[in-house]
């Protein structure tokens, strides 16, 4: 009898077709061809291709990023700016400068018509300290280039909360200039208490600049409820590379409302899961022997370091290289770099980034047929959980931090396989444009298991009669935000079936919280004196469909159990049954996945069907760990997270609600700049143009496995985007990387391979790959 491999072999070596009976050294000869040297693609550049048209979502270009720069600071302007590396908290300065995305409607008459390409504009966020009533304020500037017709004008339609693009000063961006007079204020008060902290931590802070200071400082997030004051909830820790994982058990609370430190007030310290009012109190309990250490933290933070360990032991064979993935046969996406414009295998689509919210996917076709106009993260969000100043208070929103600047260099071969396109991303920094090099790959890998496979009758010693198997494959856009204390992998993934899927991952340091003996209801202890925090993340996402065109439906086909009788089973009589009940969602509506999984969502188009008749759609297929923010009514998380707090919504498509979010909502939880609650103002979306929010995430049960970091492994969270009757049968006939094979009723064996012979190769790694490709989305 024929072994398995030897079958695999038969059906998959690059022989051509034959007659055959079963060979013993056919595997053999076969694999022999592997002598020969090649490169097997790793050195491939992807093959170019010129994009059917200019981009319209591409990033403002350098020159435009320097020319808004200089007409904001010019005297015309009447901003009256300083510099921001001259100013303080109370002038005005540019706080950034980036991409103002364009108008839908604006950009379907040129991508899908004859209309011309639509002006380009940039974004400021100026903070405007120097105004009787600071505030941070938005522009939109343009069009660009710069000319006579180029305006400045306040930047509020996009904004739904009531006063437009203006931020108070309470609740924008805690900078450093911000950060300066809080720590201004902060320093004689904890001057006051040093001596404190060196009997129970041996650790001072005299401020970061002062050489006896062996302590770090840290605060969180948010900052104000709603603009009417701030504060802070100060933390000490150990300094080191590792510094997230040695917190120590005391907490600073401050009011830091205004410009003015003189009136910025002490609200009292907290250590030993007590709270003091004042240095006064603070001082006499710890004088009467009340405040002890009993965890004492450790300075050493080695255990925390991602490197080898060796005095865990070694493995059986772990001095080989691991696998890896190899585009074997050559690259086979091509790529427009001037205009970030990618095909693959049927997909196409256009590719754009901002500082704010990173990259996104626009114009995104399958077979020529536009299945998406936009897809883009909206919020990258983290609230955490416990009896603590600082794990109660955490809300993380990391736009806050503009997401799209925190992309770091990816190392080749680890982060992603060898040989892939190694992109640049860039961004508006200051009157610059930065580059991030190798901080996107673009690779094709092998999914690991096949397409679509089928073997019928198994009277021949192949156990078979006819046997067909498709090789699946699938392109990956990769890149990896790190924020702080977490590395967040993005995977965009297009395969061959017109499915898309995305997957995100997370790795890191956990933002810990000391260890006591009796908050365990908050997570476990993970080393010494260091305990895990539980924590959610939630990362929304905003897909605009326009499965053929922008008039489309959000289709609820539900798995209903019914009792019903069959008169062919007399003898049954009543009994449950199966069935499918499909409606349409009449108005928007934030909603979460059936339990169960007992209800799929679609998004179609009602007067487009395929050829048996049934509307054209794609559908939404939740992965792995869909999750929605747990707590509802956190008065830290209340109104500025509403898009975290259901699984899905869908609205209706309108230029002035482009995001879910805003990127300073988080110091806004009571009043939001961008409220998406109020979205949902009872606007039909049956047979409109709709857009589907949904969520991926994680529920962090902290474990000491997250130490020293947190594994890709388990925290992941993924969906799927795929066809529903979009097209008349599964595309896959017309892909070649296939086998099939026939045993006659003789006994006889025939396979064809359709030309698609495996290539051989020997993998030379003499050289590293370090190729840089640039891509400037402009």
């Amino acid at each position: 009898m024929i072994t398995t491999s030897l079958l695999m072999a038969l059906v998959a070596t690059a022989i051509p077709s034959v007659a055959a009976r079963p060979d013993p050294d056919l595997y053999r000869r076969a694999m022999s061809k592997f002598n020969e040297v090649r490169t097997c693609g790793l050195s491939d550049e992807a093959p170019t291709v010129k994009a059917p048209k200019a981009n319209p979502w591409a990033q403002i270009t350098p020159n435009d990023v320097t020319a808004v720069w200089d007409l904001l600071h010019s005297p015309a302007a009447g901003l009256n700016l300083t510099h921001p590396d001259d100013a303080t908290a109370t002038d005005n300065y540019v706080y950034f400068i980036d991409t103002l995305a364009t108008n839908k409607s604006a950009v379907l008459p040129y991508i899908d018509g004859n209309g011309t390409l639509p002006p380009k504009y940039a974004r400021a966020v100026i903070f405007e300290g120097g105004k009787t009533e600071p505030v941070s304020q938005d522009y939109m500037i343009g069009p660009l280039p710069v000319s006579e017709k180029t305006t400045i004008e306040k930047l509020d339609y996009i904004y739904n909360g009531g006063n437009g693009g203006t931020v108070p000063y309470n609740s924008r961006y805690f900078d450093g200039k911000r950060s300066k007079l809080a720590n201004d204020f902060l320093l004689p008060i904890v001057e006051e208490i040093n001596d404190i902290l060196v009997a129970l931590f041996d650790g001072a802070w005299y401020g970061s600049g002062d050489p006896r200071t062996n302590l770090t400082i840290t605060s969180t997030d948010p900052q104000s409820f709603d603009g009417s004051s701030s504060f802070r909830s100060m933390m000490f820790r150990y300094p080191g590379k590792a510094s997230y994982l040695t917190p120590l058990d005391f907490y600073i609370l401050l009011d830091v409302s205004g410009t003015d430190i003189s009136y910025y007030k002490l609200k009292g310290f907290v250590t030993n899961e007590k709270y003091f009012k004042t240095v006064a109190e603070l001082r006499k309990a710890f004088e009467a022997g009340e405040i002890k250490n009993e965890f004492p933290q450790t300075r050493d933070q080695e255990w925390a370091m991602v490197n080898h360990k060796p005095e865990m032991g070694v493995r059986d064979l772990e001095d080989r290289m691991a696998p890896q993935n190899i585009e074997i046969g050559g690259k086979r996406y091509k790529l427009d770099l001037e205009e970030g414009y990618v095909e693959y295998m049927g997909w196409t689509f256009y590719l754009s980034f901002t500082r704010t919210l990173g990259l996104a996917f626009n114009d995104v076709k399958f077979k020529g047929e536009r299945v998406l106009y936009e897809l883009q993260m909206q919020e990258a969000a983290a609230q955490y959980a416990g009896y603590t100043p600082k794990a109660a208070n955490t809300v993380y929103h990391d736009t806050y931090y503009s997401f799209g600047t925190t992309v770091s260099a990816l190392v080749e071969g680890y982060d992603c396989p060898f040989g892939s396109s190694m992109l640049n991303v860039t961004y508006p920094s200051g009157n610059k444009t930065r580059v991030h090099p190798g901080a996107l790959c673009v690779f094709e890998a092998d999914t690991g298991f096949p397409l679509a496979r089928h073997s019928y009758g198994g009277g021949s010693e192949y156990g078979f009669g006819n046997l067909g198997s498709v090789k699946d494959a699938a392109l990956h856009l990769r890149l990896v935000y790190t924020v702080g204390n977490y590395d967040y992998l993005f995977d965009y993934s297009f395969h061959l079936d017109g499915s898309m899927e995305i997957q995100v991952r997370a790795s890191g340091y956990l933002q810990s919280s000391p260890y006591y003996k009796t908050q365990g209801r908050f997570g476990p202890r993970i080393y010494k004196s260091t305990q895990g925090s539980y924590h959610s993340h939630i990362l929304n996402f905003k897909a605009d469909f326009d499965i053929l065109d922008t008039k489309n439906s959000l289709e609820v086909t539900e798995l209903i159990v019914a009792n019903q009788s069959q008169p062919w089973f007399p003898e049954l009589g009543v009994f449950e049954q199966m069935e499918l009940s499909t409606s349409y969602m009449e108005e928007e509506k934030m909603f979460n996945w059936a339990p169960n999984n007992q209800a799929m969502y679609s998004v179609v188009n009602k007067a487009k069907t395929n050829a048996w008749g049934e509307k054209r759609g794609y559908r939404i297929v939740p992965g792995r760990s869909n999750v929605a923010l747990p707590v509802k009514n956190s008065p830290f998380s209340a109104k500025s997270s509403t898009m975290l707090k259901s699984h899905l919504a869908v609205t209706r498509q309108h230029d002035n609600e482009p995001v879910a979010n805003s990127f300073q909502n988080v110091n806004m939880a009571a009043k939001p700049q961008q409220d998406f609650g109020k979205f949902f103002d009872g606007e039909k979306v049956d047979d409109e143009d709709i857009v589907l929010w949904f969520n991926l995430g994680m529920h962090h049960y902290t474990r000491s496995e997250d130490v020293p970091v947190t594994l890709f492994s388990e925290a992941v969270s993924s969906i799927v985007l795929a066809p529903q009757n979009f097209n008349d049968r599964a595309p896959e006939g017309d892909l070649r990387n296939r086998r099939w094979a026939e045993v006659d009723d003789d006994g006889v064996l025939t396979y064809e391979d359709y030309s698609i012979e495996l290539p051989t190769c020997q993998i030379k790694l003499d050289e590293p790959f370090t190729k840089i490709e640039k891509l400037t989305f402009a």
